[in-house]
């Protein structure tokens, strides 16, 4: 069984330590690429840097909404598009909106939502132009995020982690995005997201860890890694009532389709 966890946070700091050990426990349990997901352009280097030095990891590049504003418009735009130009990245992203974080540099909600909109607007035009699919981050804006997801039909889109039940779960996939689970979806009061799974069509369902964060049951709690991607394909099979090696193989598929040019055989 081989998994793609399509989603970790490589170059966070608690990963500093044992980066290496991380990789490997993966490979170990199955995972056999990971997908290191930037939220600034500092990010952007550094998991570039990490792909070059663990051949099983590929990069992002992208500005997540809540960093938004320590990101410099003037030049920010020109620099990341040259990043995605010249580097190998497999996808823009995070990108989104994120409305259940108060604003981080204390403007007024409306002040920040036009920010975030703003930001995520112009990687979209990037992402249209240089033909990247994208990894969506929404939390609290769902319809808005996918309103102006409308706006670029030209664009693949996954939403990542994602928590809305059955109905929203509908909208999205009618809108043509994948929708990519996580650690949450074992979460005792994760009912409404273990429906959306069931209601997902195999062939547009990816596995995700966001590591370090959301670590599944029984490890909630503790930091996430890579790893334990396979807890989330566990549940999934139980949603779906297949094997897991089945669900392995079909987010696989899946994620190899999506992202641009990923390296796995």
């Amino acid at each position: 069984m081989q998994l793609i966890d399509t989603h970790a946070h490589l170059a966070s700091s608690r990963f500093v330590e044992d980066l290496h050990q991380v990789v490997e426990a993966a490979n170990d349990e199955g995972v056999h690429h990971i997908i290191s997901i930037s939220c600034d352009l500092e990010d952007c280097d550094a998991n570039q840097q990490l792909a070059k030095e663990h051949p099983c990891v590929s990069a992002t590049a992208g500005i997540h909404p809540s960093y938004v504003h320590e990101f410099d418009e003037r030049t920010g735009y020109d620099d990341l598009q040259r990043h995605l130009e010249v580097g190998s990245f497999v996808a823009i992203g995070e990108i989104g909106l994120d409305y259940f974080h108060p604003p981080a540099d204390d403007s007024p909600l409306e002040d920040w939502k036009r920010l975030q909109k703003r930001v995520f607007r112009k990687q979209l035009e990037i992402a249209d132009a240089l033909s990247y699919p994208v990894v969506v981050h929404q939390r609290s804006s769902f319809e808005d995020t996918l309103q102006i997801l409308r706006e670029f039909p030209g664009v693949k889109a996954v939403l990542h982690c994602f928590s809305e039940g059955p109905e929203a779960a509908q909208q999205a996939l009618d809108l043509g995005c994948y929708l990519s689970f996580t650690g949450n979806s074992t979460f005792k009061s994760a009912e409404q997201i273990r429906q959306s799974i069931g209601i997902c069509p195999q062939d547009r369902v990816m596995v995700e860890t966001d590591s370090p964060f959301l670590a599944p049951v029984p490890f909630r709690g503790k930091r996430n890694s890579p790893a334990l991607v396979t807890k989330v394909a566990e549940q999934i099979a139980q949603c779906w009532g297949i094997e897991v090696s089945s669900v392995a193989a079909a987010t696989t598929e899946n994620a190899k389709r999506f992202f641009r040019g990923l390296p796995v055989d």
